[in-house]
């Protein structure tokens, strides 16, 4: 069982920015208007392997994850995984020049092996909630950095 959720977002400063604004985790919880905290679980920098616990308010509960970086292209493109409860949880990010700045992309996927029964039931009444909600926190985040990207090429 998957679901996935795809946006983008131009931003009016260049993939240097964005990738900067994008990969800085020590900053994540300042940047980012869902995140609450940020606990580092390895050295500083972002590199494959990159390991963080990120908390967010999803559905009025505060909720933390393992995050870890699978995947990186500096300036391009990243992929960051989690895993929770059955399900592992993966993002991409892809950054796009454009001649007024950059495209950031954003493909947000959930797959559970072997759903049990329960989740079988839940899915379909839940799920589209969860997806929109979902949807939601991507947007705002995809808001954030390009905000805080054009900040830094003014």
């Amino acid at each position: 069982m998957e679901h996935r959720i795809a946006l983008s977002r131009s931003i009016a400063a260049p993939p240097s920015a964005v990738w900067r604004v994008l990969t800085d985790i020590d900053d994540a919880a300042r940047t980012l208007n869902g995140v609450t905290g940020i606990e580092r679980l390895d050295a500083t920098g972002y590199e494959v392997g990159t390991r963080w616990r990120e908390t967010r308010v999803m559905f009025g509960k505060s909720a933390a994850e393992e995050m870890r970086v699978a995947e990186v292209e500096p300036e391009r493109r990243t992929i960051v995984t989690a895993e929770s409860g059955g399900t592992t949880y993966r993002t991409v990010f892809e950054l796009a020049p454009r001649a007024d700045g950059t495209e950031l992309s954003v493909e947000f996927s959930g797959a559970t092996d072997s759903p049990g029964l329960f989740t079988r039931i839940m899915t379909p009444v839940f799920g589209p909630l969860a997806m929109r909600a979902t949807s939601k926190a991507l947007q705002c985040d995809l808001d954030d950095i390009a905000t805080a990207a054009e900040r830094t090429t003014l």
